[in-house]
């Protein structure tokens, strides 16, 4: 029999959001495993709550892709499936950002591109300490970033439909980078695409840069050369 997850108590306030956020957290991050089964009981008595924020919780999960609902048989987690990947997210992701990016481009100010490298500073730290989750969550915020700077509204509401399962899927895939550096340097050349005011650069880099992370190898991070890939 499988042992509960170790989820941390929370406080009252805005229970329902922060319920929902550390259940979503915690199937991300992997502390609920795929195939798991979830009970509002045993997750309301971890998390010190009643059993109703708890169930719009997993409503909620489960609009966001990452639990699924069966009748009489409770709820359980979803992992991400490599078919789901090559199939269904990276097409969709691909289209989605290199709209976003070619959108964004002309709107980037200096202290969006100062942004961008902060960001891109971070993924080196985490890189040096091997912090692969950090990685991976400063690996979506850059690519979040640049959907908000877009201003593309249906782009920001597909992203973040999408957004729970792409997060998934960089933490699973974050610890088979065989050189974890490679990740910062992948998005130094697309802030260098970004910065070239060249629609086709940007959108033949953005693509490969997409394509590299989700490769057949299994290696997200994969081999960057600056001149020829992302």
């Amino acid at each position: 029999m499988q042992s509960p997850p170790v989820l941390p108590a929370i406080s009252s306030a805005s229970r329902r959001h922060a319920v929902a956020e550390t259940l979503r957290q915690a199937v991300i991050s992997g502390a609920l495993q795929p195939g798991q089964r979830l009970t509002e009981s045993a997750l309301a008595e971890q998390l010190g709550t009643s059993r109703a924020p708890v169930r719009e919780a997993l409503r909620q999960l489960e609009q966001e892709g990452l639990v699924v609902s069966h009748p009489y048989r409770g709820t359980e987690v979803l992992g991400v499936s490599q078919d789901e990947i090559d199939n269904v997210l990276v097409p969709v992701r691909i289209t989605l950002e290199q709209f976003a990016f070619e959108k964004a481009m002309p709107r980037l100010t200096d202290e969006d591109h100062a942004h961008l490298d902060s960001l891109i500073s971070a993924m080196d730290d985490a890189a040096r300490d091997r912090d692969l989750q950090a990685l991976a969550d400063v690996d979506v915020r850059f690519h979040e970033f640049i959907m908000q700077r877009s201003e593309q509204p249906h782009c920001l509401q597909i992203w973040n439909s999408i957004q729970p399962r792409v997060r998934a899927y960089f933490h699973r895939d974050a610890g088979l980078y065989r050189d974890a550096s490679a990740v910062a340097q992948q998005h130094r050349f697309l802030v260098h695409a970004l910065r070239s005011a060249d629609s086709a650069l940007l959108r033949d880099a953005v693509a490969a840069h997409i394509r590299t992370h989700f490769s057949d190898d299994r290696d997200p991070a994969g081999t960057v050369d600056e001149t020829s890939d992302a």
